[in-house]
């Protein structure tokens, strides 16, 4: 009886431990495949709360215009689509196709291969990012979304200048909502 529970505690170990074996999870990949977005995110928000930020809300065509200050935290849900982006994930290993292209690098989701994030390119030189474009998609037979992003950093201070978040959503039978956020952000 006692044999039983070794094998079969010792099986059970062996399952826990086989499923990092093979470079698939992300933490045994020793440099992450695709671009750190997600990590790049994290670096990015921490100091924007002294900033006071001129934000454009369109929805439908309507204008809004406000000027606020944000907390960290507030900066992550207005920047969610971008954190939203992250391709490191074990489940997208080899998803996407990554080439340079001048001062770009472009991942871009391979044929017939299943993922939210179709592009994303950076624009970096000099070893400092420029500009981050995501374009995001979701569809199933009642609903689709696409969401373009764009985040501008500063070549002066290195950190987050301006920002244009858009997404057109279709629910069928209904017209499309569009709807776009833009931000420009002084210190």
């Amino acid at each position: 009886m006692k044999f039983k529970y070794s094998i079969l505690i010792v099986s059970f170990f062996l399952a826990l431990t086989s499923c990092n074996i093979g470079g698939g999870s992300r933490e045994n990949l020793e440099v992450l495949p695709y671009f750190d977005l997600k990590g790049y995110m994290e670096g990015a928000v921490k100091g924007l709360e002294e900033a006071k930020v001129t934000k454009i809300s369109r929805v439908n065509g309507i204008d809004t215009q406000v000027e606020v200050t944000l907390t960290e935290e507030q900066w992550r849900e207005e920047l969610d689509v971008f954190f939203e982006a992250d391709i490191n994930k074990s489940s997208l290993l080899n998803s996407y196709d990554t080439r340079v292209k001048n001062e770009y690098l472009i991942h871009e989701i391979l044929p017939n291969t299943k993922g939210v994030v179709k592009n994303m390119t950076i624009s970096i030189i000099d070893d400092k990012v420029h500009l981050i474009q995501v374009k995001m998609a979701r569809e199933n037979i009642f609903y689709s979304s696409v969401t373009n992003a764009d985040l501008y950093i500063s070549n002066k201070t290195q950190k987050l200048d301006h920002y244009n978040i858009e997404t057109t959503q279709k629910i069928w039978f209904l017209k499309p909502n569009n709807i776009k956020i833009s931000g420009s952000l002084r210190f």
